[in-house]
């Protein structure tokens, strides 16, 4: 009897706790996908026990009701009649999803949609920064030439207004308008503020202070926007007259205010005066809030972290500077490590360092160290992606550009990163007890030969920890097998495996790779077999083959999933991957369409493991037998 779509959709919203509790609905090729609100009000047994539901289980904040391949669309269709939601896109509901998450995995997942998308622009400044940096230095004149200003132009753009590409990229992630954020993030360098990374130069002050007409007094000018109203020591408005160049943090939270701040008054605005009205009562409120609040807040906390460095790397018998030489890339990650110009001009300008700038010494440990496990990585990779990174990425961080390193690679696989900081305090912690010191500041790695007092031990320290970073990674870090591109994959034939015998045929394997009983599958309703008698397929390889003569049936619109049946009547889903209806087709090609004819050993369908890994997926191949009632005999491959 054919299911009632109707019916089946009614009786899984009646048991959701109603439509307010339904943040976002979307389907797969076999799943109805929902975003629940609070999933205590949905009556999962209820659920379970509906005609046509499969079997229910919640996964990564999404409620699934499993209703299978050529039936959940109609479902589909009918659930939005029924509750009145509009059809969203899986992303959607994974977004939706998202919110229910801890609050400690939301915040890191938002940082990582933040940055992931602006690292192309850090890597590739990064690398020219570098360059530039070094041929100035070691080429007599060239610093003065026109292609020196031009390169140093291009090179630095990216770093001189991070906080402008970081406010659009958190204005998309919070849901603000971009170009708002743009704003945001332009207001926090304006050319009008002191450049943020001359907050500890004497002379910048005093030229800032005459260019602008004001009184020099040996502190960044403020603005008083209230006159002298004090609340015990703080004058209320007072604003610093300096920029957040280098800065980060600081910016992602004055976004957030922002976009929450536009959401309210799109709220609250009559629609006739919004479109003007709503963006100007946003960027002043949240310039108020950021050069009130956030900044001074932010900078207070910068300056407890730098007092503590510097009697750290003065003390305990090189033991402090180990410790900063572990803890500066973690700064970097702050983005809080601009900010140390202020302790090296003041150990330049200081009779009691000799006029020597120690600090140097521990931040060109701490990057080379960086350096040295970006370069384990880029050399004990089998992956080629990631060693088009990693070599490039080393290569800036030699030059004392340490975030391509740290940001695309190290970071990203965790165990280099750790390595790196205990390289740095090794190196450091040398550096400190053989006095080393620089004449100038700015300049780490490979360009800090040109300011550094002690060649010869410079290089020694270099070595100590560029090596010992290179060689922990070595030894601790592997790359994941999955994360490995298919090896040759075009010379791989078809799979000689049999997956089942049933008494209408054999349904050969359509991929090559272990076969593993269901239940080895990561994720439930595929190892609960609930669709029917199933098998996994752990890949060695992203290439689907035809497992029987027969026709394709099913073709699912992202390409992870494909239904084909045997001419001899048996009915086969082949998914690829766990959740991969979330990648939307990335990664993923179909050789044939629904209606085509197969010949067994055809290539249906191509993958790339690799993409399917890095969106966070499992590639396990589930096959499902999804007519059990037409076949008497079914034997599994793997039980």
């Amino acid at each position: 009897m054919a299911l009632d779509y109707r019916k089946c959709a009614e009786e899984i919203y009646s048991h959701l706790g109603g439509k307010e509790n339904i943040a976002s609905a979307a389907h797969c090729a076999t799943r109805l996908r929902l975003a629940i609100v609070d999933i205590d009000k949905v009556d999962v047994k209820a659920l379970e026990n509906v005609e046509g539901v499969q079997g229910v289980f919640s996964s990564n904040g999404q409620l699934q009701c499993i209703i299978g391949t050529g039936t959940v669309n109609h479902v589909y269709d009918e659930f939005l009649a029924v509750t009145g939601l509009t059809a969203a896109t899986k992303q959607d509901v994974k977004d939706a999803a998202a919110k229910n998450m801890p609050l400690p995995q939301r915040m890191v997942k938002t940082l990582g949609d933040v940055f992931v998308p602006i690292l192309p622009a850090i890597v590739a400044s990064g690398l020219m920064m570098g360059i530039v940096e070094a041929l100035g230095k070691a080429v007599p004149g060239f610093a003065s030439t026109d292609w020196y200003g031009f390169m140093d132009m291009v090179s630095n753009t990216a770093f001189a207004y991070l906080p402008v590409i970081v406010a659009v990229s958190a204005a998309r992630v919070f849901g603000g308008n971009i170009f708002l954020g743009a704003v945001i993030g332009l207001l926090m360098i304006h050319s009008a503020l002191l450049n943020g990374w001359n907050v500890g130069s004497p002379d910048a002050i005093k030229a800032y202070c005459q260019s602008n007409g004001l009184k020099y007094t040996g502190s960044v000018p403020t603005w008083n926007l209230f006159g002298n109203i004090r609340i015990g020591g703080y004058i209320l408005g007072s604003i610093r007259r300096s920029g957040y160049q280098g800065h980060v943090i600081p910016v992602i939270i004055s976004v957030w205010f922002m976009s929450k701040i536009e959401k309210k008054l799109h709220d609250v605005v009559p629609a006739v005066i919004d479109l003007f009205v709503t963006p100007l009562c946003t960027v002043f409120i949240t310039a108020l809030l950021t050069f009130v609040v956030i900044g001074p807040i932010f900078s207070t906390l910068e300056t407890y972290v730098l007092e503590a460095a510097k009697v750290l790397i003065t003390s305990l018998w090189g033991l402090g500077a180990a410790i900063m030489g572990a803890v500066y890339p973690v700064t970097v990650v702050m983005g809080l490590h601009h900010m140390y110009n202020v302790i090296e001009a003041g150990m330049l300008a200081s009779k009691e360092f000799n006029n020597t700038n120690i600090w140097m010494p521990l931040a060109s440990a701490a990057n080379f160290a960086q350096f040295g496990s970006c370069l384990a990585v880029a050399i004990k990779t089998k992956n080629p992606k990631t060693r088009t990174v990693a070599l490039p990425s080393a290569l800036s961080a030699s030059l004392g550009i340490t975030e391509p390193a740290i940001f695309g690679v190290n970071l990203r696989f965790m165990k280099p990163f750790i390595a790196g900081m205990i390289g740095g305090a090794v190196g450091a912690w040398f550096g400190s007890i053989t006095h080393l010191g620089a004449s100038a500041y700015g300049v780490t790695g490979i360009p800090g030969y040109l300011t550094i007092n002690n060649p010869l031990v410079y290089t020694i320290e270099l070595l100590i920890a560029a090596g010992i970073a290179f060689a922990i990674t070595m030894v601790i870090w592997a790359d994941n097998p999955e994360d490995l591109p298919d090896a040759a994959v075009e010379e791989m034939e078809a799979p000689k495996d049999v997956a089942f015998e049933t008494d209408k045929g054999k349904v050969m394997s359509p991929i090559n790779g272990k076969i593993v009983p269901a239940s080895a599958i990561p994720d439930p309703m595929f190892a609960a077999e609930t669709m029917g008698p199933s098998v996994g397929v752990e890949p060695t390889q992203g290439r689907v083959y035809a497992p029987f003569n027969g026709t394709v049936t099913m073709v699912f619109p992202t390409q992870h999933a494909i239904g084909v049946t045997s001419d001899s009547g048996i009915e086969l889903l082949i998914h690829v991957g766990v959740d991969t209806v979330n990648m939307n087709g990335k990664g993923f090609e179909c050789t044939v369409k629904q209606g085509d004819k197969i010949e067994e050993g055809q290539i249906l369908l191509e993958f790339d493991r690799s993409e399917i890994k890095a969106a966070g997926y499992s590639d396990t191949v589930a096959v499902i037998i999804t007519n059990k009632d037409a076949l008497k005999e079914i034997k599994k491959a793997a039980e």
